[in-house]
């Protein structure tokens, strides 16, 4: 008979299982209220911002796909390797994004949701020529930042007067 996997191992799981289905309250629903997420585009979201993230990336990319490995998770802390496959902007350029997350605990649900990947990598896929040339770029890093910012706002802007 095998271990039985931690709770909050079992957490990572279905959000992931969750974003491949494209099913953002389900993943919404793995994080508490007060939580806080942070990566190397969307950065410093808290609360309802964090779901209303994946429902828009979930609406906007419909070749969308998920795959997870490596997830350990205690009492505390966990972490999961994950990756996504999509097309990205007008340009349709196809981005294969490798992602470490780092997870907090705290009442059973995500506290704390960190996501590291390289930004440059991340650009030059994402932009094409542009992105290999000034993706390292701290001004176009603030740009995609910011921009990544008013699109999430509109969104939920958007949700909350349909």
């Amino acid at each position: 008979m095998g271990i039985m996997a931690h709770s909050n191992e079992l957490l990572i799981k279905q959000l992931y299982k969750a974003f491949s289905e494209k099913d953002s309250q389900t993943m919404a629903d793995c994080y508490h209220s007060d939580a806080d997420f942070d990566d190397p585009v969307f950065q410093k979201l808290h609360g309802s911002e964090i779901g209303m993230m994946w429902k828009m990336l979930c609406l906007q990319s419909a070749s969308l796909e998920i795959g997870y490995e490596n997830v350990h998770a205690d009492d505390k802390t966990g972490q999961a390797d994950w990756s996504a496959k999509y097309a990205f902007g007008r340009a349709k350029r196809m981005v294969h994004n490798k992602i470490h997350a780092e997870f907090i605990f705290e009442d059973g649900k995500i506290i704390k949701h960190t996501d590291h990947f390289g930004f440059w990598k991340w650009s030059r896929m994402a932009m094409g020529p542009l992105g290999l040339i000034l993706g390292w770029n701290s001004i176009v890093k603030v740009n995609i930042r910011k921009q990544a910012r008013v699109n999430l706002t509109k969104f939920i802007t958007m949700t909350k007067n349909t």
